[in-house]
């Protein structure tokens, strides 16, 4: 089997030659070329593309969101992979995989992907979209990779819930029903279950569902409350705290803010926004539904 290697020199752990010593161990009797993402033509790179030849995304989150949202336009018949090698790896985790895994072929998950609406704009996502304090500590850590400091999310988020981020007046419509929350901390809508580098916002979510996207709503506390709360999310128990968290799930969802603040798609960076709407792919229409604490 032959393989075109796309690659992210961005991602978090990629480094040329280790990835390179990696995959030919991996891949061992199969032949391989590597490609930057960053720099690939598509309309060249697809075109040179033979029918038995394979596509080998390598990277993160934001390796897969990239390709798709930069292939949109073309109709390509070639398998796609993927091999996890960034730092957070939510996909990887969302479908039941660890970090040293041998590489799979995504064809499936990259079917039918929901769409951001964002200041004009539309992407593809893979995972899910952060709003809030989340989309906060993106916008710092874009901050101090810039300023070549070491980044700590945690660190970020821990400073943000006490002391920079004011929490937001949400008005969220999931299929044409409004909802009004006070003191929004996040307000993320999913795909999957994982985000942020291992939270799980909407841990009954189901990519390969019925096409159904997921919103968690972490809310109407002040800072140690929610600071206490908080933790819980990377064990998806924060879903018991039913007086501060609800999770809505729909086709269609529009998340607005009274004040703006930066919002994240899949890792990527998107500031001073005021709303957002995600949109399933799928066209079926499905009551609203509240999940609550089994």
């Amino acid at each position: 089997m032959k393989y075109k290697v796309l690659y992210n020199p961005l991602s978090g752990s990629v480094v040329n030659e280790k990835i390179k010593d990696e995959l030919t161990e991996l891949l061992k009797e199969h032949e391989f070329e590597l490609e930057d993402i960053t720099k690939v033509n598509y309309a060249e790179f697809l075109k040179a593309l033979k029918e038995d030849e394979n596509i080998l995304l390598v990277g993160g989150d934001g390796t897969i969101n990239r390709f798709v949202n930069d292939t949109q336009s073309y109709n390509f018949k070639n398998r796609v992979w993927y091999y996890a090698a960034g730092n957070g790896n939510d996909f990887w985790t969302d479908i039941g995989r660890k970090k040293g895994d041998a590489p799979i072929c995504i064809d499936k998950y990259l079917e039918n992907l929901p769409t951001v609406t964002v200041n004009g704009k539309d992407y593809k996502f893979i995972n899910g979209i952060g709003y809030g304090i989340d989309g906060y500590c993106c916008e710092m850590g874009d901050k101090l990779k810039s300023e070549g400091k070491k980044v700590d999310y945690t660190g970020i988020a821990v400073k943000g819930l006490l002391f920079h981020f004011k929490p937001r007046t949400a008005t969220v419509i999931v299929d044409g029903q409004s909802y009004n929350f006070k003191k929004t901390w996040i307000a993320p809508s999913m795909l999957g279950r994982y985000y942020g580098g291992g939270m799980i916002p909407t841990p009954s979510q189901d990519r390969l569902g019925d096409g159904s996207l997921s919103i968690c709503l972490m809310y109407n506390a002040g800072k140690l409350r929610t600071l206490m709360a908080f933790p819980k999310i990377f064990k998806g128990e924060h879903v018991k705290k039913t007086k501060q968290v609800k999770i809505l799930s729909g086709r269609e969802i529009t998340v607005k803010f009274d004040k703006p603040c930066a919002l994240q798609i899949d890792g990527e960076t998107v500031l001073n926004v005021s709303e957002y709407t995600v949109r399933s792919a799928v066209a079926t229409e499905l009551p609203v539904t509240e999940q609550t604490a089994a």
